[in-house]
């Protein structure tokens, strides 16, 4: 029973770390990144579709994305998405073909911007985590008539351990971004 919380708790915090390094990937850096645009759905048909399942993206140069559709009637569609997209600043041109995408230098204060949104990202992450743990600390505590005191108490420790291991992997991924984006 309490190896089955400690599971799902486990379980739950390593996926709450996957969604904030996808978070951190969408933050774009001064480099063009097919990451940038996992997050971008494109009215396709009257339906929202992911842009990865419309075209294929490259990247031949460090600031520039081609986006080569596979139905070209689709082409003022994805560039209508790109340029609505927020926090991109991306200028999309359409040659009738293929979109190129090119993305502008990063200023200092945009940098700072994308600082302070990767800083919120990473404490939402962690947030997530407190939450994971204070829900399998609850079902530990209604554990306790069950199993006894001794166990959840080694239990609990060993959930708190696991939390900090996992906020300081949300650290660690967090000051790699912020690395990157001050990166020049």
């Amino acid at each position: 029973m309490i190896s089955d919380v400690m599971a799902e708790a486990r379980d739950k915090m390593h996926k709450a770390i996957e969604v904030a390094k996808d978070d951190f990937a969408t933050v774009r850096t001064g480099r063009a990144n097919p990451a940038l645009f996992e997050k971008i759905h494109v009215e396709y048909y009257g339906t929202a579709t992911p842009l990865q399942q419309l075209a294929s993206l490259q990247n031949p140069e460090a600031r520039t994305l081609i986006i080569t559709p596979y139905d070209k009637s689709a082409l003022k569609d994805i560039e209508k998405a790109i340029v609505s997209f927020p926090n991109l600043g991306a200028s999309p041109s359409n040659d009738g073909t293929i979109i190129r995408v090119t993305m502008p230098e990063l200023t200092e204060e945009r940098r700072k911007e994308y600082v302070k949104l990767v800083r919120t990202k990473g404490e939402d992450a962690k947030v997530a985590i407190r939450n994971i743990r204070r829900r399998a600390k609850d079902d530990l505590d209604a554990l306790k008539s069950e199993v006894g005191d001794d166990e959840v108490a080694r239990a609990e420790k060993e959930l708190e351990a696991l939390t900090k291991a996992q906020v300081d992997e949300v650290d660690e991924a967090l000051k790699r971004k912020e690395a990157e984006l001050l990166e020049v």
